[in-house]
């Protein structure tokens, strides 16, 4: 395999990071903090090895190859995760090289758990780095959704497979998509950062929860997260643009050139909200009649965090663990649904339960009907024939692996809670999970150095929908 297409586009993106890091440099400069050394040199660091990478493969005429793209996702994210913990290890938090990884993955997977205690008083060129680096990771999670995933036919992903090249060149497809999706990124993006600003957030505040906000990422500058802010005018802003980072971009492409009903009638879309809605209803009803919760006081709440942990982003305005068994129970299955595909959203997705819904119903129907003929359909079209056992071989391998965390977790030394939970929220990308340990009021801090790369191999396993990594171990991935 010719790896020089891997490493010149590796390069780039580690001299897009080392741009990147200018931002909190400057905000270090701009109050006066010791710090804008580190950037400084993680800025050096970073340029020279993106740099080299660039300059020794450049000059030639290149194409990436499905092996290629595979080998392409995997090495990228290790490498910027690799270089974005710089910063952590150096700064004077002095965070051991385990918890910078941890940290940097966390950020660039979006996932948005943290082994930092007392951000309140952090620098602020480390809290905006923070920041910087889920919204990077978030426009990567959406171009490799649309782009590169549907190449691959990774997990139904083919599903959204359209006007992709059939000649195995990807990475012209990727560059277009990249500066659309950008655009409408980076729009809003700004407009989150608005409407912050509207709500009483300082700038920097507003800049940096905009940035987390719209990656559904979920760092936050204080350890309260949100509910620091105690407005329910932000928590409003939080909610809006957490759902429309969870939206296919792609719908969004298709509304900006004048096509705006496929919002309305994408049958993702739909169950994206109709299962926000069930499910905040049924909490509601469950805390006003059993636990004589006030309807105007728990509404709120309870729409903010259920959004919150759907869309992957983690966010916390209130313990849910002391809602009682029944909201927990729903709130951790839940966390690993994900919202839909194509967006910068995590878990399992849902198009894949409709698609399993499509599959269940159809042998439902010949349960009852042995002899009639009938399709699986996915937004009003009959799924591709390799879709099904795409998904399903998706499915199955997502349990497995969370099975194999929460063991290999509680091998550890973690309690049942924090291991199962631990598995649900990395796997799924989703931040906080349940317990007295690492639930929305605790920290991932006080676990040993094993848990935190157990839960780093975890993140990444399922930022990159699994497969995408698991091929590489297959014997014959390396033959040519």
């Amino acid at each position: 395999m010719d790896i020089r297409p891997v490493l010149y586009v590796i390069g780039l993106f580690l001299c897009i990071m080392a741009v990147s890091l200018i931002l909190p440099m400057m905000a270090d400069l701009y109050w006066g903090h010791d710090d804008w050394k580190v950037f400084f040199l993680s800025i050096i660091i970073t340029a020279f090895f993106g740099g080299s990478l660039v300059l020794s493969n450049a000059g030639q005429s290149f194409s990436i190859n499905t092996k290629q793209a595979i080998v392409l996702i995997f090495l990228s994210w290790i490498s910027l995760v690799l270089f974005a913990s710089l910063p952590f290890t150096l700064c004077e938090l002095d965070m051991p090289f385990t918890d910078a990884f941890f940290e940097a993955m966390s950020g660039l997977t979006t996932t948005g758990s943290t082994v930092i205690v007392g951000l309140d008083n952090a620098p602020p060129g480390i809290l905006l780095w923070r920041a910087i680096l889920q919204w990077l990771g978030g426009i990567g999670i959406i171009i490799m959704a649309m782009s590169v995933l549907p190449f691959l036919k990774i997990g139904g992903m083919q599903i959204f497979q359209t006007e992709l090249s059939e000649n195995e060149k990807v990475l012209p497809r990727t560059a277009q998509l990249a500066s659309s999706i950008g655009g409408i990124y980076i729009i809003l993006t700004i407009m989150c950062v608005i409407a912050y600003m509207f709500t009483g957030l300082s700038t920097f505040d507003s800049i940096a929860h905009a940035m987390t906000t719209i990656a559904t990422g979920g760092f936050s500058t204080y350890d309260a997260s949100i509910g620091y802010f105690d407005s329910p005018a932000t928590k409003m802003v939080a909610m809006l643009f957490m759902i429309l980072g969870g939206i296919p971009f792609v719908l969004y492409l298709k509304a900006i050139r004048g096509d705006v009903m496929p919002l309305v009638r994408d049958t993702q879309v739909q169950w994206f909200i109709s299962i926000i809605l069930i499910i905040c209803t049924l909490i509601i009803a469950y805390l006003t009649l059993t636990k004589g919760e006030s309807l105007m006081g728990i509404t709120l709440d309870v729409f903010f965090n259920v959004i919150s942990l759907l869309t992957g982003t983690g966010y916390t305005t209130s313990d849910y663990g002391l809602w009682g068994v029944f909201p927990v129970s729903v709130l951790f299955f839940l966390m690993v649904v994900g919202a839909c595909a194509g967006s910068t959203s995590c878990g399992i997705k849902i198009f894949r339960f409709q698609v399993f819904y499509a599959i269940a119903n159809v042998q439902l129907k010949k349960l009852v009907h042995p002899h009639g003929v009938f399709n699986a359909t996915y937004n009003g079209k009959p799924l591709p024939k390799d879709v099904p056992i795409s998904v399903m071989s998706f499915l199955f391998l997502f349990a497995l692996s969370f099975a194999l965390i929460a063991v290999a977790l509680s091998l550890v030394g973690l309690d049942f809670m924090t291991a199962m939970s631990g598995a649900a929220t990395s796997i799924a990308n989703v931040g906080p999970g349940m317990g007295d340990i690492i639930g929305p009021s605790g920290n991932f801090s006080t676990l040993p150095d094993s848990a935190k790369w157990i839960l780093s191999t975890s993140m990444l396993l399922g930022r990159l929908e699994i497969l995408t990594v698991l091929v590489m171990l297959h014997p014959n991935f390396w033959r040519y």
